[in-house]
């Protein structure tokens, strides 16, 4: 092969491979390893679901860094590790970001808590819809301490609020079933919370616990066999990852249901009540450039998302037939019709 010719071929091998790292970034995929090593700072983004559940949640991360001058793939480039919801797969993929090693890693609740324990010194920005210094995260809110920082967004402590939408909703239904992943700090904060307004209101709830999605379809033959009038979705990020499995069983049950966040409502459920988790991922990703930019974890307050979302759907309401009070409807932040 002539001089020549072997130059047009490494041209075409160079174009190859800037085409296949612009494929990966689109895709939310680790870019190749020629563009990892242009000198650019690599943000570890760390998750314990999957990414498929994730879209919205990634572009608002994205949306936070390009508010802070960082371009994915021009200033910045990012290293995705998913857990799929098999938590146990958490502290090896923290292990594999630290020894990439990465500049700083952005982690929700679960992955969090790995990536903390795996180290002391690399920081760690989280968004967790939990208490992250009763859970251990941080020092204290205004304070963090250590080489941990993040965003909250309350989900777990927002069940009687859930509760009690679904009781105006649904006046009759005395027979409320709740099917939640167990064994998280979120979830047994959210399970103490709506026993409690249980009692007040008079109803029977039922809990069902649920870790794969075999045990969500089990969950809605139980309940649907003891007479569930009613459902509640509980929070957390593997509630997250598969609620478009429980909204089409909710549907299939013809049962009204609740939700904590949005995402689920656009899925076609009936209604939910909670605080932004986008939000929360973009506030977060402020967080890391600022890190990237050389200010420490330690010093900079937990931030706390305080953007509360209402939203009904109309269509499924219907199909339910629901008869929304007007009064109700001009509360919702959205109805979707």
């Amino acid at each position: 092969m002539s001089r020549y010719d072997t130059l047009l071929s490494l041209g075409a091998d160079m174009r190859r491979r800037e085409f296949l790292g612009v494929l990966a970034g689109a895709a939310g995929l680790p870019l190749p390893l020629s563009a990892q090593q242009s000198g650019m700072p690599v943000i570890g983004y760390l998750h314990s679901g999957r990414q498929t559940s994730q879209t919205a949640n990634i572009t608002a991360f994205r949306a936070g860094l390009k508010e802070a001058g960082l371009i994915e793939g021009q200033t910045v480039s990012i290293e995705f590790r998913w857990a799929d919801d098999n938590f146990d797969r958490l502290p090896a993929l923290a292990s594999e970001l630290i020894n990439r090693p990465v500049a700083a890693i952005f982690a929700n609740g679960q992955a969090a808590f790995r990536a903390k324990a795996a180290t002391p010194s690399m920081p760690i920005i989280f968004i967790t819809g939990t208490d992250p210094v009763r859970d251990g995260l941080v020092g204290s809110l205004n304070r963090p301490g250590g080489n941990v920082t993040g965003a909250v967004f309350i989900t777990g402590t927002l069940g009687t609020k859930r509760l009690e939408l679904l009781r105006q909703i649904v006046p009759k239904a005395s027979r409320i079933a709740a099917i939640i992943n167990p064994n998280t700090s979120e979830t047994e904060e959210e399970r103490k919370d709506l026993q409690a307004a249980a009692v007040a209101l008079g109803l029977r709830l039922t809990f069902f616990e649920v870790m794969n999605r075999r045990e969500i379809d089990a969950a809605f033959e139980a309940l649907a066999q003891q007479g569930a009038d009613a459902l509640i979705m509980g929070a957390g990020a593997f509630m997250f990852s598969n609620r478009q499995q429980v909204v089409a069983l909710a549907t299939r049950h013809a049962l009204p249901a609740v939700y904590p966040q949005r995402e689920s409502v656009i899925d076609g459920g009936l209604l939910s009540y909670g605080t932004s988790s986008t939000e929360a991922y973009r506030q977060a990703a402020l967080y890391v450039a600022r890190v990237l930019r050389g200010e420490k974890p330690a010093d900079l307050p937990v931030v706390q998302s305080s953007k509360f979302e209402f939203v009904i759907n109309l269509k499924t309401a219907k199909a339910l037939g629901i008869e929304i009070h007007p009064q109700l409807l001009a509360t919702a932040d959205e109805v979707i019709e």
